[in-house]
């Protein structure tokens, strides 16, 4: 279900609630009834307004940008065997499970 925001001009309040697409809420009433709060000093006919805003979008990161943000990405390619696809400088492209010095210089990416 999609969260929408509402505000009530007679509180000053805003609050984020979950409800079906064709479902509107009207009142401060049934915003607090879909909340399960109390209505407080606030009458329960008081008028609410949808507040329009843009969603939050999450958009898949490249593994360059991976890569400049000092993350290091490893791709399985057979039993054993990874491939970095985010590899810089001196480091190996294929880490193999049975050979330790293919492994990726954590250390050196990971900072305190």
């Amino acid at each position: 279900m999609p969260i929408y925001k509402y505000y009530c001009a007679a509180n000053g309040t805003a609050a984020e609630v979950h409800h079906g697409m064709r479902e509107d809420l009207r009142t401060w009433g049934e915003l607090c009834a879909r909340l399960g709060q109390p209505l407080g000093d606030t009458p329960a006919e008081a008028p609410v307004e949808r507040i329009l805003y843009a969603p939050a979008l999450h958009t898949p990161t490249g593994d360059s940008a991976l890569k400049s943000q000092g993350f290091t990405k490893l791709v399985r390619r057979e039993q054993g065997v990874y491939e970095n696809v985010t590899a810089t400088g001196d480091e190996k492209r294929y880490v193999r499970a049975d050979d330790p010095s293919s492994m990726p210089d954590f250390k050196r990416k990971v900072g305190d």
